[in-house]
């Protein structure tokens, strides 16, 4: 199981990035820390990873945040997230892989601080964060959301944008504050849903989206001129997409064809009933 370590095993971070500063010249690289948990987080990482490996690159991945390993098998067997076996596959350092149950945990803040992130970057974490994680990073926390925000706020932004029939959504990177993907728009991109499009596939095409977008706005957040450039979002055009439960999994045959089309985009659409 890979878990965030004590404060004295992050020395090997000062070193890391001692020498990423010193192979990048005088220009010292500014440290991100990067908060994900499945698959598709994982190719938002892998992204930042290979970007982050280029000598004009302006940044690095310093430290890595993900959920803790969940129980398989019964509970016997303890299962990373995908996050941590690209990290583990890619050489990232183990230490530097945080596994807290919660991102208010007082030990996470604190070696949190140690790595000294100038920014952090969220996709599809699952883990809500506190006004003392987002004080952190001078450069803010910035999210990739799987809709156009402020429509589908919440953690179904995807399934629910398929349960209504819509015929266009899209990636959006956001600041993010207290209130849940209420924050700032920095950018977004639009995408064309066809009507045989399933959640798992759109999902993975919007995090694709959504991370050339941000290697495309990063010089802009670490520079600061995001901030002032970022627009707050309509509160009032404001939807909600709220996490899928069992019981939505159920197809029933007195509904209309194009409310059973629509359902059977979701994942987790399993039996029918009559």
């Amino acid at each position: 199981m890979v878990a965030w370590r004590a404060p004295p095993l992050l020395r090997r971070f000062f070193c890391c990035a001692a020498k990423s500063a010193s192979a990048g010249g005088n220009t010292k690289k500014k440290n991100i820390v990067f908060l994900g948990s499945p698959q598709v987080a994982a190719s938002v990482l892998d992204t930042l990873l290979v970007a982050s490996g280029s000598p004009e690159s302006a940044f690095h991945v310093a430290a890595i945040v993900t959920r803790s390993p969940t129980a398989k098998n019964g509970g016997r067997k303890l299962m990373p997230s995908a996050i941590v076996q690209l990290a583990l596959d890619r050489g990232f350092p183990e230490e530097l892989i945080f596994t807290p149950e919660r991102a208010g945990e007082e030990a996470f803040l604190s070696d949190l601080k140690e790595v000294k992130p100038e920014l952090c970057i969220t996709a599809a974490y699952g883990n809500i964060l506190p006004q003392r994680f987002l004080d952190i990073p001078p450069y803010g926390t910035v999210n990739i959301h799987p809709s156009l925000l402020p429509l589908y706020r919440g953690a179904a932004p995807v399934q629910r944008a398929l349960q209504d029939g819509v015929a266009e959504t899209g990636v959006s990177l956001a600041y993010t504050v207290r209130a849940l993907d209420a924050g700032p728009v920095i950018a977004c991109e639009r995408f064309a849903v066809d009507e045989y499009i399933k959640a798992p596939e759109l999902r993975a095409i919007l995090f694709n989206i959504g991370s050339k977008l941000l290697l495309h706005e990063l010089s802009s957040i670490l520079d600061g001129s995001a901030k002032e450039k970022a627009h707050p979002q309509d509160d009032s055009k404001a939807t909600h997409a709220p996490k899928l439960n069992s019981d939505e999994s159920w197809l029933s045959f007195d509904q209309e064809a194009k409310v059973l089309h629509n359902k059977a985009g979701q994942e987790l659409v399993q039996n029918c009933s009559s």
